[in-house]
Order: structure tokens, then C-alpha cells, then sequence
């Protein structure tokens, strides 16, 4: 089988959530099945690294896809073309677009559709361009797989597709990320906190991941809490501005908030390994993988009461709602002052991590691709 591969996320030393489960998948995929034959379709020039195995053909095709006119042009103009070429009997897209006017078969992986549900946070072009392509790209694709039972309910309800269609393929954790020793701990809070405890989140700082509130909770937090916990923000600042910037601005502890922009694996372990907790309370996920990692780094962990964060922790977190400000508060007070109750989540995730790893997302996804190819 001739297998035709979006793999334009796959970007070195910039793999973000998609990125990381195309690679995790991929590399899995073409291991395990040299039988086939896998052709990488970069949009730029490409990284070694990506190519893991001898069934794997890249190709790169320009122009490289940074805003919506040149998605629109890669993959309903130069991406028909090449699948033609190659005479692909199969294309998989891990990042949600696929081409229209391809007549291939062709598995998606539709990870969710927050922009839906919250436009207001997304620029308008972008908007437009998802909502009006990805209906349609649900309804062409022979055969969806999404990350999380929460995610396909709401492809179902949102875009009217049969259930029978959507395969879910849970989302893994890199095999990184494990329990630090204390002395790890030790050494990770005088790096990056002058040696304080520390609650830690990890995500893109944009709007749907409710950092406006987090700051208010953590403020309101900080005013009953004796030990000067901090907060971390691990994540690029490409959508810093608005009220998550005004918020901070107006913090009365912004100075015990500490930024770190993005982070090495490695080193995200150590960070989240030696939090007191991740403080995950977006508004939306249709996963969550920093919750996973936290419970491979057994770090209890503070989420929201909405979409797929309650599937995802199971009865291994705290939860909040991500409007309620002093709810969070209140859970970080609590997991901050009971030690016990830490150590009773952080058992709990050990349990409910095992639902989660790479090896079975991929093993799932491998079996989206054989029901279409055996229709």
C-alpha cells in the first residue's frame, strides 16, 4: 500500500500538541508496518530526524502553509497533484485538513473544534477558513478519527456526521516524562523559582486556555498563602494580549509569576515533576496532554469541570470550574496545605495513566487506516 502523509507539522525542535501526535504516531506507524510504503509530504525544507525508518519517502512541496491562502492553495491545488503522481491509494492527515478535490481515500485526525464553540478567540481569517473548510472537510473524509470521546460527540452534534465514522485515538505521553527525586525537586526550584514551591502550566498562552482567570485565582491564592508559592507559565506567548495581558499587568503577585517560554521535554519533566501541582482550567480542550504528562511525572494536578478535561483525569484531579475564580482558589489553597490529599491524586493518576500511551493511540490509528482501505 502507497500511503501519502501530511506531515508539514513536523517541525524540528518546534513540535507543538498536533506535532507531537504526528510524530508519536508516525513513528510508530512506519515501524511497524514495513509492508508499506509511507511518503512524507513536507511543506519546507525537512529534519533527518523525521525520517524514521527505510519505508518512508519525503517530499517537499511548496510553498510552505503560514496563512490561509496558501492552505487553501497547498492542499486543494498541489496536494491533488502529488497524490495523483505518486499514485497514492491512501492519504492521512494527522492535523485536521485534508484536499477537496483529491478523490483518494483519505483517513483525518479532526483533534477538536474549539473554534466553533469559541470564535472570539480566534483571528477572523483563520476563523472563517476553519469554519467554513472543516464541515466540509468532515463530511469528504472516508473515515475521521478524533482524540477524545468528548471531541466526537461534538463533531457528531456540530457537523451532523454518523458516529460510526469517528474512530477516538486517545492521546500518550512522551516516554519522558517519570517521577524526579527530590533532590531534582530541589534543584529545579532554585533554577527557576529562588528555591519556592510552585504550581506550573504548560499550553500556548492563548485565550481559550483561561490564563485572564488563572492569574485572578492565583492572585486571590496568594493572599492567604504563607509559603510564597509561585506560578510557572511554560509556553510561547504568540496570542499574549488582551485581557490575559491586562490581567497581569494588574496582578498584585505578578512578580511571583514566573515565564519560561517554551520548554525541551527534558526539562518540561523536571519543571512539572516538581510542581505541587499543573494548573490546567482552560475553557476548552478536546484532550488535554498536559494532564497526562503531569500523571507520568506524578504531579497531582488542578483541571476544569468542562469538555473532555473530566474523560481525560478521571477521579485523579481537582476540579474547577474555569469561570469560577475562587473555585480555583480554593483547590490550590487545598492541594498546597494537604499533603495527603496530593499523594492520594498522584496515586490515582498512576492508575489512570495507563489509558494513555503512544503505542496504543497509534495501534488505534493503524486500525482507522485498514477499515477504510478494506472498504
Amino acid at each position: 500500500m502507497r500511503i501519502a502523509v501530511n506531515t508539514r507539522l513536523l517541525l524540528s525542535n518546534k513540535l507543538e500538541g498536533i506535532g507531537w501526535f504526528t510524530f508519536e504516531n508516525l513513528k510508530r506507524i512506519t515501524q511497524a508496518h514495513p509492508e508499506h510504503h509511507f511518503y512524507f509530504i513536507f511543506d519546507r525544507p525537512y529534519s533527518d530526524e523525521f525520517i524514521f525508518s527505510e519505508n518512508i519517502t519525503p517530499i517537499v512541496v511548496f510553498p510552505p502553509t503560514r496563512h490561509p491562502i496558501l492552505w487553501y492553495f497547498w492542499f486543494e491545488w498541489r496536494i491533488p497533484s502529488i497524490l495523483k503522481k505518486l499514485n497514492a491509494d491512501l492519504f492521512l492527515s494527522p492535523d485536521g485538513w485534508i484536499s477537496l478535490r483529491s478523490k483518494i481515500k483519505t483517513v483525518n485526525v479532526i483533534h477538536d473544534i474549539n473554534f466553533e464553540h469559541f470564535p472570539e478567540y480566534t483571528p477572523f481569517v483563520f476563523r472563517w477558513y476553519y469554519r467554513y473548510f472543516f464541515p466540509k472537510y468532515a463530511h469528504k473524509a472516508s473515515r475521521l478519527a478524533t482524540v477524545s470521546s468528548y471531541s466526537k460527540q461534538d463533531i457528531v452534534n456540530t457537523y451532523g456526521i454518523d458516529p460510526d465514522k469517528i474512530d477516538v485515538v486517545y492521546n500518550g505521553s512522551h516516554d519522558l516524562y517519570k517521577a524526579v527525586s527530590e533532590e531534582i525537586k530541589q534543584q529545579t526550584r532554585e533554577q527557576f523559582t529562588n528555591g519556592k514551591p510552585y504550581f506550573i502550566f504548560v499550553g500556548a498562552l492563548h485565550q481559550r486556555k483561561n490564563i485572564a482567570n488563572l492569574f485572578r485565582a492565583f492572585d486571590l491564592f496568594r493572599k492567604e498563602d504563607s509559603l510564597n508559592h509561585k506560578l510557572m507559565i511554560v509556553g510561547s506567548k504568540m496570542w499574549w494580549k488582551g485581557e490575559m495581558q491586562q490581567t497581569y499587568d494588574a496582578m498584585q503577585y505578578k512578580k511571583d509569576v514566573v515565564f519560561t517560554e517554551r520548554l525541551e521535554p527534558e526539562v518540561l519533566n523536571r519543571t512539572l515533576g516538581s510542581a505541587v501541582a499543573l494548573m490546567y482550567v482552560s475553557y476548552f480542550e478536546g484532550f488535554g496532554i498536559p494532564i497526562i504528562e503531569a500523571f507520568y511525572s506524578e504531579t497531582a494536578v488542578i483541571t476544569s469541570t468542562t469538555t473532555s478535561m473530566p474523560e481525560v483525569a478521571g477521579d485523579a484531579a481537582l476540579y474547577a470550574h474555569p469561570e469560577n475564580i475562587a473555585e480555583i482558589a480554593h483547590q490550590m489553597k487545598l492541594i498546597s496545605t494537604n499533603p495527603e490529599l496530593r499523594k492520594t491524586l498522584i496515586e490515582k493518576g498512576k492508575i489512570q495513566r495507563q489509558k494513555f500511551s503512544w503505542n496504543m493511540t497509534a495501534e488505534n490509528l493503524w486500525k482507522t487506516i485498514e477499515k477504510v482501505m478494506k472498504v
